[in-house]
């Protein structure tokens, strides 16, 4: 590769985000790079909902499991079984899955490359030179690039270095999972189900989020995540495992990963360059789901750089994270609340866990989860849902 290429956009970062973002520019004839760090594999439960299935065109094939059933599981050990009705949740394994998304990406056009960004610079006319160290090189290479999609992780270099206001005030979780082999079935336990994912409101598995045990197929992945640095992630999934059966398994990876709490203020620098992903802080709160999140980041930020490119107009940058907002933004607001207050203490949480019993609050949930919109369709149950969210806040409920 010459150190002259041009290309209209470089992506870094191959995740759901970057290479969802690579495709959709390539298919439009955009000369796309996508640059992605081999090997790096985000924690992460694996669950995409059906619209993400549908407006991504995800095959059956990629799902590795299809869950029918969410057990939310209170400090008491309570639990409620919430059914997906008329439908499924798909699971998929994220080191296949973002595999295929970026493979993808190349068919439609883009140019891969494997290795670490190194470094943003600007030549002499003002264009954008991208620098990366591919793996097992000690030599760096680099291309110009009319344009630049960060789409590196929760602590974006690109980022800072692409000079996005406000993205050294980014605030973030950590996150950790372990996959492991899911029990043969001679082995499993009575309360043990492949197509359940169990969600643990349990103060020792995490202070302040959940733990959860998500089935894979032949893989399940048990994790947390917390933002108290103190809290030992790895302890609180070693007596997560121990606490569901899971302790004596074969462990085939470890993954810990910093998540974002919020959108940032700002997704571009107003000149060439966006965000996209968790660079962009676009992991919903108290549900902690970024993957549909992700590839809608992507594809925004891939429309708002062919917009870029057309017209020249760096304003054009700025739609991305307008156009989320303007569709997810409420429920961003509404989820970082559930967050603030459930999530408080091992009182609240069990409340919390008692609320999910009721009818209208498992049907309206799961509607919006599903198609990723809330649901106004039911006026009654919304003003049922309210007087009992009252009566758990002033205490009257019964636990």
């Amino acid at each position: 590769m010459n150190a002259d290429d041009i290309f209209d956009v470089v992506v870094i970062g191959g995740g759901p985000a970057g290479a969802t973002a690579a495709q959709e520019l390539a298919r439009q004839g955009h000369a796309v790079m996508l640059l992605d760090r081999e090997g790096r594999i985000k924690p992460c439960g694996g669950a995409i909902p059906p619209r993400l299935i549908r407006d991504f065109d995800i095959p059956d094939h990629m799902l590795v499991a299809k869950a029918q059933c969410a057990r939310m599981i209170a400090p008491s050990s309570k639990h409620v079984d919430i059914p997906i009705e008329n439908g499924f949740v798909g699971m998929v394994d994220r080191a296949e899955f973002d595999e295929w998304l970026r493979e993808r990406a190349r068919q439609a056009g883009a140019v891969r490359h494997s290795g670490q960004f190194t470094q943003l610079q600007r030549d002499a006319d003002g264009t954008t030179r991208v620098s990366w160290l591919p793996k097992g090189s000690s030599t760096p290479q680099s291309v110009r690039a009319r344009s630049v999609i960060g789409a590196d992780g929760a602590r974006s270099e690109v980022a800072r270095q692409g000079g996005v206001p406000g993205a050294e005030k980014t605030r973030y979780v950590f996150a950790y999972h372990e996959i492991v082999r899911a029990p043969e079935a001679a082995e499993r336990r009575a309360d043990y189900d492949g197509a359940r994912c169990d969600v643990y409101y349990q103060g020792r598995f995490s202070p302040d989020f959940y733990g959860w045990v998500f089935p894979h197929g032949g893989t399940l992945s048990v994790g947390t995540g917390s933002a108290d640095k103190g809290f030992s992630l790895k302890g609180s999934v070693a007596r997560m495992r121990k606490a569901s059966g899971l302790d004596g398994l074969e462990t085939l990876r470890r993954e810990g990963a910093p998540i974002p709490m919020k959108p940032l203020p700002r997704w571009d620098n107003g000149r060439d360059l966006v965000l996209a992903g968790d660079a962009a802080g676009v992991v919903a709160p108290a549900s902690g789901e970024g993957i549909y999140y992700a590839m809608l980041g992507g594809q925004l930020a891939a429309q708002s750089v062919h917009e870029l490119l057309a017209t020249g107009d760096p304003a054009s940058l700025k739609l991305a994270r307008k156009r989320f907002l303007r569709e997810h933004g409420t429920v961003f607001k509404v989820l970082g609340i559930m967050q603030w207050f459930w999530y408080g203490s091992e009182k609240r949480r069990e409340r919390f866990v008692k609320i999910c019993e009721d009818r209208d609050v498992q049907q309206l949930t799961f509607e919006s989860y599903m198609n990723k919109k809330l649901v106004r369709k039911k006026p009654m149950a919304h003003v049922r849902i309210f007087l009992k969210d009252v009566g758990h806040l002033l205490g009257m409920a019964r636990v």
